[in-house]
């Protein structure tokens, strides 16, 4: 099976990735020519990215973090919401502190954060 075996040919891939791309879109027939070519280049620099720039998964601080902006949360109003005081938020937030489990329970079903993510697994 072919590969992407350095950066030159990771750039080169790309490179042809920009070009394809305005020639396909939704209504583009499955066996249009450039579609297959752009689906097999893109697998093909998925399986690089995955060994040379993986995505490692997002601490818990920053998840929450993030939750707390999406939800428009301060830390007072986090703190009422998984029934903690606004200090230990703070130390959730810092990374000083893990949540016990009852309140990692409250932080995963109240601000719909995958369990996993939440217990570090």
């Amino acid at each position: 099976m072919a590969k992407i075996e350095n950066e030159q040919q990771y750039k080169a891939t790309m490179e042809r990735i920009e070009e394809l791309l305005p020639l396909v879109d939704d209504r583009t027939p499955l066996t249009d020519r450039n579609l297959i070519e752009l689906k097999l280049l893109s697998n093909l620099v998925a399986d690089y990215d995955e060994v040379h720039y993986p995505i490692e998964q997002p601490s818990l601080s920053e998840v929450i973090k993030l939750r707390m902006y999406e939800m428009n949360l301060t830390q007072t109003k986090l703190s009422k919401i998984i029934g903690v005081s606004p200090s230990r938020v703070s130390e959730y937030l810092s990374g000083k502190s893990e949540p016990p489990l009852k309140v990692a329970r409250a932080i995963s079903t109240k601000l719909n954060i995958s369990p996993g993510i939440v217990l570090g697994v």
